[in-house]
């Protein structure tokens, strides 16, 4: 089944662009650069014959229950990390994982973390080996960096079905890599680099439909042996026009070590 969803896409210039977090030091003022708002089409993984999966498209879509039902505060973190390092270790087979950030998004205009609406991975390349060593320290990134590791991410859907802002994901077999642009971050405190994607008519977009909180899709950031880079953004578009739940989510990212 094809629906259609409006993304927005990076567009290419002559400087390096960037985004400002927490602009002025106000929590959750976002300086973005110029996006292109673009009408896309959506496959839905729930009505295609078409496999998806994590070694061919660096994304899949699994069943993964969590005894967590409350995101707030954070009593819950550890039994959380605890389901997340096992899930990670049985699909992917990594032999170690570090869980080092969780971030709730409420799809709400008063929100201080809101979906990320630009298409769009975390990290470069530049940006996931600095990652890697302010996780690690710079002896222990080394020895990493000697194996095979990745940066991976769980994203799961928070008390409700998702009916409008779904996730969304560009097949990387799709993407050209002229279509990618480095992108800095720019906190109050330090910067970082993400890549932004250029849109593209050869994109093909997948998501998956009504997901719900005990689903969860498992998304590739960087992998220091070649596994692509999957661009992603929160989607504008409604399953349901009669439902009115808002969108909640919770994106946790991963070190593994394979």
């Amino acid at each position: 089944m094809t629906r259609t969803a409006t993304v927005n896409y990076h567009v290419h210039k002559l400087y390096r662009q960037a985004f400002e977090l927490d602009a002025g030091g106000i929590a959750g003022n976002l300086v973005s650069p110029e996006l292109a708002a673009t009408a896309v089409a959506m496959a839905d993984t729930r009505a295609t014959s078409s496999l998806v999966s994590f070694a061919s498209d660096a994304v899949e879509f699994v069943t993964l229950e969590t005894k967590v039902r409350d995101f707030a505060g954070e009593a819950w973190i550890p039994e959380y990390d605890a389901e997340l390092t096992a899930a990670l270790s049985d699909r992917l087979g990594a032999r170690e994982v570090v869980v080092f950030d969780h971030t709730v998004r409420t799809d709400d205009p008063c929100a201080i973390r809101k979906p990320a609406r630009n298409v769009h991975s975390d990290y470069s390349k530049d940006g996931a080996e600095q990652r890697l060593v302010d996780l690690l320290g710079a002896e222990v990134a080394a020895e990493w960096a000697q194996g095979h590791y990745g940066f991976v991410n769980v994203w799961r859907p928070v008390e409700q079905p998702i009916i409008s802002a779904p996730l969304g994901f560009v097949r990387p077999s799709s993407v050209d890599p002229s279509d990618w642009i480095l992108l800095d971050l720019i906190y109050p405190d330090r910067k970082g680099q993400i890549m932004g994607l250029v849109g593209n008519p050869k994109h093909e977009w997948i998501y998956q439909s009504k997901m719900t909180p005990d689903e969860v899709a498992i998304f590739n950031i960087y992998d220091n042996q070649g596994l692509p880079s999957i661009a992603h953004s929160a989607l504008d578009m409604v399953e349901d026009p009669n439902v009115a739940t808002v969108r909640k989510s919770i994106e946790s990212r991963t070190l593994v070590r394979y």
